[in-house]
């Protein structure tokens, strides 16, 4: 009896061979079919082979999903009305079956892209109200946090709490909401420093005068695009959570949790970097906060901090030493450029700017691509126009480095770009015209600043 179920076995196995065999088979041809098509954005032609190889292969090639969303996104936008709502659902169950079928792409998971992308499907066509779009972008974080890199998509996931907490739902507190806001911001600056550290390479190799290869150059335009998308969707970031993290809003609330979380470093080193930001830090709880802080972790921020207060306070030295403290504890060199910018930026309010371009100048070093410090150089010597120079040629002469230095702002960091052009614009509008040089007879002389900028500038040849 035994040997009989093997036989009959052996049997049934060598009957459905050929015919898996030859259903692979068809799938490769359809596929291959559907997948010229989509490459010519002949979406129509490949909907049918795609939807053959979809149900009889699911799991043949990820191409069925990569030109599947194209698909059917197509058919969202041009296909009858029939086709459209369908389409609506499906794109959902292709997102799915995405994830059940090629969850990694290269031996890397994939699963946060792709859930937050059935996320911003739910929201863009209107088939879930807010809390279960939420709930998609939040499970994509907390599932796969690494993969979810897309800024706008990673937007619309603090924007759906955010238009919840405004509509009133009560699920939604407000420190939840800006502990939210905290979270995303972070991994935008995660996302934004990974960028940077890549242009870095490519801006090296640039500045010692090497040619980039083809490679390099389409990196650098890859690197500066999603920099700038980066850049775009933080600000909106900031914008909308600006209108709730005020002072008002702020001292009651970290007030109220301080006793429950003051034990908790992160949520300490959080509350205190919101203060810090919105200029709240006259208040006597954030001396309560750094000094928690300082006590559980000393680290390069409580140590930032404790400059702060003595710069506050008036004792400059031991402010200089707390800040010098702060860059020596910080290990990695992005996050000691974004605190060097920072007491760059001290110094710059303090007046101090040969300082403050000291520090400024201290990050580059340290971040190539850190534009924002070229900005923060030429605005000083933009205002200190009417400082320096004898002549009113040469004090508006200053305008010519500024614009220089604010051209650099936007030739490392694309995101800077348009701020960059028009600061330019403005600075070269108030620097000595053509017709000043004309008249002055001094094309090509070289003007030297011995203010604090102690820097020469040429005059344009006419």
């Amino acid at each position: 009896m035994k040997k009989l179920c093997v036989i009959t076995l052996i049997f049934i196995g060598l009957f459905h061979a050929p015919i898996l065999a030859q259903d692979t088979n068809v799938c490769m041809q359809d596929l291959s079919i559907f997948a010229e098509f989509a490459k010519v954005k002949n979406y129509k032609s490949a909907f049918e082979p795609w939807m053959k190889v979809r149900g009889e292969c699911p799991s043949i090639n990820v191409a069925i999903y990569s030109y599947g969303e194209r698909i059917l996104k197509d058919r969202i936008k041009n296909g009858s009305p029939e086709e459209q709502e369908a389409s609506k659902k499906d794109i959902l169950k292709l997102y799915d079956q995405w994830v059940e079928n090629f969850p990694k792409r290269r031996n890397k998971s994939v699963v946060g892209d792709i859930i937050s992308k059935k996320a911003q499907a739910l929201l863009d066509f209107k088939q879930a109200d807010l809390k279960e779009i939420y709930l998609t972008f939040d499970e994509a974080y907390k599932k796969d946090k690494k993969s979810f890199t897309n800024p706008k998509l990673l937007y619309n996931y603090f924007k759906t709490m955010y238009d919840r907490y405004k509509n009133g739902d009560i699920e939604v507190t407000m420190e939840l909401l800006f502990n939210k806001y905290e979270e995303v911001s972070e991994k935008f600056e995660f996302e934004s420093t990974e960028l940077s550290k890549k242009l870095d390479i490519i801006l090296k190799k640039e500045e010692a005068g090497t040619a980039l290869t083809s490679r390099e150059t389409r990196s650098k335009r890859i690197y500066n695009v999603n920099s700038n998308a980066i850049g775009t969707f933080l600000s909106n970031l900031d914008a909308i959570i600006a209108k709730e993290a005020t002072c008002e809003n702020l001292i009651p609330l970290y007030k109220r949790n301080f006793e429950e979380n003051k034990t908790d470093p992160l949520w300490i080193k959080r509350a205190a970097s919101r203060m810090d930001s919105k200029e709240c830090s006259d208040d006597p709880l954030f001396v309560t906060l750094v000094e928690a802080l300082h006590a559980l972790e000393p680290s390069a921020d409580s140590a930032y901090y404790l400059g702060l207060l003595n710069d506050k306070g008036g004792n400059a030295d031991e402010a200089l030493k707390y800040y010098e403290e702060s860059i020596a504890l910080e290990t990695d060199n992005y996050k000691k450029a974004k605190i060097l910018f920072k007491i760059a930026n001290k110094f710059k309010k303090a007046g101090r700017k040969s300082s403050a371009r000291n520090y400024a100048n201290k990050a580059l070093g340290f971040q190539p691509s850190l534009g924002r410090a070229y900005l923060l150089i030429a605005n000083m010597y933009a205002d200190s126009a009417n400082q320096c120079g004898e002549s009113q040629f040469d004090k508006r002469a200053v305008y010519w480095l500024a614009a220089d230095m604010a051209k650099k702002a936007g030739q490392v960091n694309a995101s800077l770009k348009k701020v960059a052009v028009r600061t330019v614009e403005s600075y070269k509008g108030r620097a000595p015209s053509k017709t000043d040089i004309f008249t002055e007879g001094n094309a090509g002389t070289v003007i030297k600043f011995n203010c604090w900028i102690n820097r020469n500038v040429t005059v344009p040849s006419l």
